[in-house]
């Protein structure tokens, strides 16, 4: 299927009047007669456009999964709803990670979890400690 709006250099919202200009202004015959039978007609129009909508739809996702033609069709009918590679990360993908990260730390929690749990109370009773010796000192020195 071509992407009748790509090759007529339009936007799938023109108005009828820039779709005539458009079609008249075409060198190619093929195309023209195309355009003119689709696009010309209200409901063949809406017809093409819902099929126009998911077809794209399908190439943003072949986008996303870094499909594309090989280079053989790249000029062809068969790559007008193609995209360029997206080499974005994927939602899940970002999620995955954050995942992942999260239990790599938690992991490091608990193994480490006991030496830290014995540090932690020997700091805290070593500071307290510390603290009864200087308030007991001070009431000793006030005396």
């Amino acid at each position: 299927m071509r992407d009748l709006y790509q090759r007529l250099a339009l936007s799938p919202n023109a108005t009828p009047q820039a779709l005539q200009s458009a079609i008249e202004a075409c060198q190619h015959n093929a195309l023209k007669q195309d355009a003119d039978a689709v696009l010309m007609l209200p409901e063949r129009r809406d017809a093409y456009d819902s099929v126009h909508a998911t077809v794209s739809d399908i190439g943003r996702l072949r986008s996303r999964l870094g499909l594309t033609h090989a280079a053989h069709w790249q000029g062809s009918v068969a790559n007008d709803f193609s995209l360029p590679p997206d080499n974005a990360i994927s939602r899940h993908d970002e999620l995955v990670d954050r995942v992942s990260h999260a239990v790599t730390l938690y992991n490091r929690w608990r193994r480490f979890r006991g030496t830290w749990l014995f540090i932690a109370t020997f700091g805290i009773g070593a500071c307290a400690g510390l603290a009864a010796g200087v308030a007991l000192c001070m009431r000793l020195w006030a005396a």
